[in-house]
């Protein structure tokens, strides 16, 4: 994408930033003496025009004196010094290449401002283009409350589920609102859109059919972004697939043969309601499966696609109160019948219960998680939208079924009086049934679509351009009376028929639903959906389950690999401005003009970081980005003649993801072998890139390394690849440690994918939203992602990776903004204190664990990876019993059991204080003298404060005959003083995992089963 900006834009950034760059080194890099992470001057004078509110001394959380204390453990005086030890020399970039001159800062408050410029540049109009995406009405206190939360959007993935159990509740509650509506047997808790549902539930059903039938047939009425990312998805796994109208299959069809599954929408894109339960019947006959697009509102009218015979559902759950935001992120929702549950694609909450027998939810079924399959993978799923669909679930519970009911009854009702008035006027409406959509002919006005449009503009309406005599018009429960009126009026304008007044609009007298198809099954009947309707209820609910979850408002998450920084409330503030949060992903360019100069910025700026040419911000997650950074390569070897060029080599070290990502691209896996300090191979990789050179696609290498060191050998690696034919992937989940030390470019990368829900400050969401851009050298960025509906991408653009253009474009804003308040300086301030939070830990663990990788310095980068092998022969002790005990002292643990299945890996990030640092290192220090115990003999091995961990209240508080533990309540709950101020208390015990699993419930509880639970 072109990333220079015009002379307006120009100006306009100008206007914000005038006399700041002038500035930077006296108010910015010449800080007062105890100024958050690294000075070089100290201010001898007060000076009453200096700026206070100064992003970097809020985000770095280790001030200048603290730092040097650090770095004094360390052994080095200058923080320079220290930074040479820990990066290769060879890969480091100019000081001037990410600095306050190429990103200028902002204060918080000139960075809102800038916001409010860049809102003020979009059009609010009402949009009621549909196509999946629908004008939400968000209630306020889920809003408030869990939208703008930070115990809601700070939370991590629930893989500790002890300490997890307010938000795997919620998610239970997603998964049974979808189970009921779409009346299917098991819901999964989210896909990242409904277009990348579609990809999924096409790549389910061809594994299910053990891809020997490679024809996927879509009908014709389906969205044409989940066509655009279904042919990006079937491209991988020669798929071929087959748009047509599907009920024109006939029985005898030879391609039946071939067919493995048919894609359906119900409602179509037009608004049809057809029936295809003759087809589901056709195709079960053939073997194949069915899936259907389909709507959760409409579905509480229409006949739930699993009574007509469908095997999978899926959709966009965001009209259940979750802002446009120009595209997302949204929540896709995806359910299946029984026997399919195992292949599911995403992550599923299920019921289990604690050591102690009581009832207690944790993510069921992980290891059928495709990204754990690696090369066997049809799906590179890691994540989900947790907090939108959190937000959809509680939207759902708010209302209770017959408050959903009456919303879909409202807008069924004005689409049909809406159909009545456009007839009455001697218009066509095409489609004889509907729900909320009509596409009307408009050929007998002059001008036709064209007229019908600007009219409809001109009165701040949108509408969907359908062809050159045909509009679209989906409503939805924002429509009120007057806009329904304006609507009317806007067509009777285009026939210059005299307006209509509102006492001409009268309800329908007829139903647009078939008959059929009415639904006469009960949904939402579980008591969670018929007991929070005040406002004083659903508050009390959604903090009930607030209160038992672990979330940065409570303590550093030192998740390695995860980066779980600070995420400013200044950086939230705009996602909640109408400007924002209101455009359809599909208006007009010249309504987010604002949006756009946004994006543009943003991607100038990754272009900066990286060393990149070109950026894409399509792909909405991280394994999103890797798929869309392969495609690209595979697309620029095809231009070049080379398309035979399929094989990927990946270190055995990488993440699950990266073979996975590579498989659904086409490739072919060749793991690369690591030596024993955790080094790539050279001798390996360069054997294998030889052998394959006539064949050779792709290299993907994580930088720094997943076992948290920055290696030497990684521009020799790329020249490797480079000189065999290949290009180099490098994957950014570490770009935290690189940002002004080294970029993706200069160690040798042709691409690399980012995680703005690491690096750049969005928020976890327990478990997403994410993004995953890429970045791309020039030879890469004509085949940048494009969209059927949108212009982007590059000049000779892969099809669609997201449904939306930009992907989950309005959190793009939180990076934005993220970069634009700490400027050049700010940044690479940032991944130099991440470094030495990092090492600091490392010393001070030194001595009680073994740091299992460093560089030939004694450094590691921005994470470490201590090994807990020892205790399994010395304590019989395991990972998950040290993580498990952490949950005592208030942390949540580090990622756990990988990279190396015996460890743990630890980043602080740079947000820490050295208080909060210091504390870890405690509680670590502490578990260690707890271990002590048990290899003496102190402790029993198989009856101890960490085999017996975490201690809920509940145990705490059990009679004294029940407590049978060799160690008092006092050292169970509170082992370290701190804890008697800042204690967080685990819900629920150990839960059982193994029973959660053979006894897989996935639902909400009974009545019974919810008194047990609560």
């Amino acid at each position: 994408m072109n990333l220079a900006l015009s002379s307006g834009h120009k100006a306009l950034l100008k206007s914000t930033c005038r006399a700041r760059l002038s500035s930077c080194n006296s108010s910015h890099s010449s800080k007062r003496a105890r100024a958050r992470g690294i000075t070089t001057t100290v201010v001898r004078r007060s000076d009453v025009f200096t700026v206070l509110d100064t992003f970097q001394d809020r985000h770095i959380g280790p001030n200048t004196d603290e730092a040097h204390t650090m770095l004094k453990h360390l052994g080095y005086k200058t923080m320079d010094d220290f930074v040479a030890a820990s990066v290769p020399q060879h890969i480091r970039i100019a000081s001037s290449s990410v600095s306050n001159e190429a990103i200028i800062p902002l204060t918080e408050t000139e960075m809102l401002e800038r916001a409010g410029q860049l809102a003020a540049m979009n059009k609010v109009h009402r949009s009621y283009i549909g196509m999946g995406y629908h004008n939400a009405v968000v209630p306020k206190v889920i809003q408030r409350n869990i939208f703008e939360s930070p115990a809601w959007y700070t939370q991590y993935t629930p893989y500790q589920p002890e300490i997890a159990q307010g938000r795997l509740e919620s998610l239970i509650n997603f998964q049974t609102m979808v189970t009921s509506l779409t009346g299917l047997d098991i819901s999964n808790a989210s896909l990242l859109d409904e277009a990348t549902a579609a990809a999924e539930a096409m790549a389910l059903t061809f594994a299910t059919l053990n891809q020997k039938k490679r024809t996927f047939v879509v009908d014709l009425g389906v969205s044409p972004q989940t066509l655009a990312v279904l042919r990006t998805r079937a491209k991988g796994f020669d798929v071929k697939l087959a748009v047509c109208d599907v009920h024109t299959l006939a029985q005898d069809d030879p391609t039946w043969s071939d067919i493995c599954g048919v894609l359906v929408q119900y409602p179509d894109v037009d608004g049809h309601v057809k029936n295809f339960e003759a087809l589901a019947s056709r195709v079960h006959e053939h073997g194949g499966l069915v899936t259907c697009a389909t709507d959760l509102l409409a579905l509480t009218l229409l006949k739930p696609p699993g009574e007509w015979g469908a095997d999978i559902a899926f959709g966009n759950s965001a009209r259940f109160g979750v802002p446009l935001g120009y595209g997302g992120p949204h929540a896709a929702f995806f359910s299946v019948k029984d026997q399919l549950k195992r292949k599911m694609p995403g992550r599923l909450v299920g019921r289990s219960k604690d050591c102690t027998g009581k009832p207690a939810y944790r993510l069921a079924l992980q290891t059928r998680e495709q990204h754990i399959r690696r090369e066997k993978a049809t799906s590179n799923i890691c994540t989900s939208q947790a907090l939108l669909a959190n937000m959809a679930a509680m939207y759902a519970v708010y209302h209770g079924a017959s408050g959903l009911t009456k919303i879909a009854k409202k807008v069924n009702g004005l689409t049909q009086i809406l159909r009545n008035q456009l007839e009455s006027m001697g218009y066509k409406v095409v489609n004889t049934t509907s729900f909320d959509t009509i596409t009307v002919d408009v050929s007998s006005v002059p001008g036709a679509a064209t007229s019908v449009l600007k009219k409809a503009l001109d009165n701040g309406i949108n509408l969907r351009p359908v062809d050159q005599t045909h509009v679209g018009v989906t409503l939805d429960e924002s429509v009120l009376s007057h806009d329904l009126l304006d609507l009317v009026n806007v067509f009777g304008a285009s026939k210059q028929t005299s307006p209509v007044e509102a006492a001409q609009l009268s309800p329908p007298s007829e139903s647009s639903i078939p008959q059929e198809l009415v639904r006469t099954s009960e949904f939402l009947q579980h008591p969670v959906f018929n007991c929070h309707h005040s406002e004083t209820e659903m508050l009390r609910y959604i903090y009930n389950l607030q209160n038992k979850d672990l979330s940065l408002c409570h303590s550093m998450i030192p998740l390695g690999s995860c980066t779980m920084k600070l995420n400013s409330t200044a950086s939230m503030i705009p996602l909640s401005w109408e400007e924002f949060s209101n455009i359809h992903p599909f208006v007009p360019e010249d309504q987010a003009r604002g949006y756009h100069l946004m994006i543009k910025e943003l991607e100038r700026d990754l272009c900066t970081i990286t060393g990149f040419h070109s950026c894409s911000l399509q792909p909405n997650s991280g394994a999103s980005g890797e798929y869309a950074g392969l495609c690209v390569i595979r697309a620029y070897h095809e231009s070049r003649g080379e398309g035979h060029r399929d094989i990927c080599l990946i270190p055995l070290s990488a993440h699950g993801t990266n073979p996975a990502s590579a498989i659904m691209a086409g490739m072919k896996v060749v793991p690369v072998k690591a030596l024993n300090d955790g080094s790539l191979d050279l001798e390996d990789l360069s054997t294998k890139a030889k052998l394959h050179k006539d064949n050779l696609a792709a290299f993907m290498i994580t930088y720094p390394s997943t076992f948290g060191v920055f290696e030497d050998g990684v521009q020799e690696a790329c020249k490797i690849i480079h000189a065999n034919g290949g290009q180099v992937y490098l994957d950014g989940a570490n770009l935290n440690a690189q940002i002004g030390l080294t970029n993706p470019f200069t160690c040798g990368g042709d691409v690399c994918h980012l995680n703005l829900h690491k690096t750049f400050s969005i928020p976890h969401g327990g478990g997403g939203p994410g993004v995953g851009p890429i970045c791309v050298s020039e030879h890469l960025a004509p085949f940048l992602p494009g969209h059927p509906l949108v212009a982007t991408g590059g000049s000779s653009a892969i099809d669609a990776m997201a449904a939306a253009p930009w992907g989950s474009a309005s959190i793009l804003l939180i990076s934005w903004a993220y970069i634009k308040m700490l400027g050049g300086k700010g940044l690479t301030d940032s991944s130099i204190l991440a470094l030495l939070s990092a090492n600091y830990i490392a010393y001070k663990l030194r001595s009680h664990y073994t740091v299992r990788y460093k560089n030939a310095n004694g450094r590691v980068a921005h994470e470490l990876l201590i090994d807990l092998a020892e205790f399994d022969k010395s304590a019989g002790l395991k990972v998950t019993d040290f993580a498990k005990r952490l949950q005592d002292y208030g942390f949540h643990p580090p990622t756990c059991s990988w990279p190396i299945s015996t460890a743990m890996l630890i980043e602080p990030t740079e947000s820490e204080t050295v208080e909060e640092l210091d504390r870890f290192c405690d509680a670590m220090i502490q578990i260690r003298k707890e271990v002590d115990e048990i290899i003496s003999g102190a402790q029993p091995r198989e009856n101890n404060v960490l085999k017996n961990a975490p201690h809920p209240i509940s145990a705490m508080t059990c009679a004294d005959s029940e407590w049978n533990r060799p160690y008092s309540r006092q050292v169970a709950a509170y082992p370290l003083p701190y804890l008697h101020e800042r204690k967080f208390w685990p819900t629920v015990s150990r839960i059982n995992d193994a029973y959660g699993d053979i006894n897989l419930m996935c639902e909400c509880p009974s009545v019974e089963e919810a008194t047990s639970i609560h």
